[in-house]
């Protein structure tokens, strides 16, 4: 692993802190550094090599800076992995651009952490770096340690990834857990469809409305797949639950609570009464939080004999009354008779995946070109809006920053446009996509 970047951004602080050493002096000159300092790291369990190139980039007067250049490129081209370290406080600047151009010209991966992240003038700025066109993009700040494990997490992942160090092992990988909240009205079959998952009476059945009081838990495998499979209370009206017992309202707050913890929420739907609006309030909820979204039209097996349209004018009403939940698959199901329940599983494990998907950085303006050639912005003053480039910022849920020349937001319409446009090229089935739009220089 090896720290790149201008002088001053902060490489010897990182350096001694992810070490746990004092080797490299820290100093406000900027090149104080000269030599290559390597040292010996461990992070998870995995060994490596560490390597400060020191001062090699940027103006500098220095007599030896040639050749502290030529042992910094050196290092640079026998890396396994590159940290490019840069100052939140300061955005890009053209040093920055300059490095960017010489590792495009290095086979390893390279990682950007922005540091000094703890100082009000970095907020926000971080995303400003991923127009360098290297992801992942973290936040660290190395004096206090803020970040660094998670830039650790990302580094030494990699190296698995590579080869470089020991494989995860199968028991771990089968080991992570994907938290599935069933959620819904009252009696609409959700500890029922629990047990069908689980081919055991895990949880109490009745038609007594508000039968389940807790968020039970319980650990459904498939297919070398871990499921926390979470039965919530039922939600009911907030005047309703106003007026019922103290347990009630303690038991909404734990399945929102469930739900707040969920990758994906399944809803589960009564087929007999068709979707209302508080299936849809439910959802809405979910939703906001970025759960995946599975809509599941429990008791199918009542209605089935309705004829053979039904079906799709069931889910068109749906569809109607939760026009925000287009995204979401919609099933149906039986839980008394187990109709299309392993198909759910099928869906949930399809669902967490897509919600946790990043994009490169270079498919995703590849696609911004092509798209916004055909279909750009609406530019509402004098100035044409241009997309300038985008980045995917996060996952779970996905979270795509726009760069524009002068917009600082979309009409709701077209980020409706870029929302459906992303789902259908790059997946996102049953993930909820954040789109963000920001000025290119402005500062937050």
């Amino acid at each position: 692993m090896v720290l790149v970047g201008r002088p001053n951004v902060g490489k010897s602080t990182l350096f001694n802190r992810i070490t746990r050493t004092r080797r490299a002096i820290v100093s406000r000159t900027p090149g104080t550094t000269r030599d290559l300092l390597a040292h010996d790291a461990e992070w998870d369990g995995v060994p490596f090599k560490l390597v400060d190139t020191g001062g090699m980039f940027g103006h500098s007067e220095d007599p030896l800076h040639e050749l502290v250049f030529r042992g910094g490129q050196r290092a640079m081209q026998e890396a396994d992995v590159l940290v490019f370290v840069v100052d939140g406080r300061e955005g890009v600047v053209a040093a920055d651009e300059e490095i960017t151009a010489a590792l495009r010209r290095v086979s390893a991966p390279v990682f950007v952490a922005v540091n000094k992240t703890d100082d009000k003038r970095a907020r926000g700025q971080s995303i400003e770096f991923y127009r360098l066109g290297f992801e992942p993009v973290l936040e660290i700040a190395a004096e206090h340690g803020r970040g660094v494990a998670e830039l650790l997490d990302e580094v030494v992942g990699r190296l698995r990834g590579q080869g470089q160090a020991r494989p995860v092992p199968a028991r771990e990988l089968e080991e992570q857990e994907i938290a599935v909240a069933i959620v819904g009205r009252p009696n609409v079959g959700k500890s029922s469809l629990v047990n069908r998952l689980l081919r055991e009476e895990r949880v109490m059945v009745s038609e007594t409305p508000g039968t389940t009081r807790d968020a039970i838990d319980a650990i459904l495998r498939w297919h070398k797949r871990a499921f926390r499979i979470v039965d919530t209370a039922g939600i009911r009206r907030p005047g309703r639950v106003a007026r019922s017992s103290d347990i009630e309202m303690v038991s909404v707050l734990a399945a929102r609570r469930a739900i707040e913890r969920a990758e994906v929420a399944v809803l589960v739907v009564d087929a007999t009464e068709g979707p209302t609006d508080q299936d849809a309030a439910i959802a809405g909820e979910a939703d906001r939080l970025g759960c995946g979204i599975i809509i599941a039209a429990n008791k199918w097996d009542l209605v089935k004999d309705r004829g053979p349209g039904f079906g799709r004018t069931f889910d068109e009403g749906l569809r109607r009354g939760m026009k925000f939940l287009e995204y979401a698959p919609v099933l149906h199901i039986s839980a008394a008779t187990g109709e299309r329940t392993p198909r759910l599983l099928e869906t949930i494990d399809r669902v967490a995946a897509a919600r946790r998907h990043r994009v490169p950085t270079a498919d995703l303006n590849r696609w911004v070109e092509a798209v916004t050639s055909v279909h750009p912005p609406v530019s509402p003053g004098k100035r044409a809006v241009k997309i300038l480039y985008a980045a995917q910022t996060s996952v779970a849920p996905p979270t795509f920053v726009f760069f524009t020349n002068v917009a600082s937001s979309f009409h709701f319409s077209y980020q409706r446009f870029l929302i459906n446009g992303l789902r259908d090229s790059f997946g996102f089935s049953g993930a909820p996509i954040r789109v963000k739009v920001r000025k290119r220089g402005a500062r937050t």
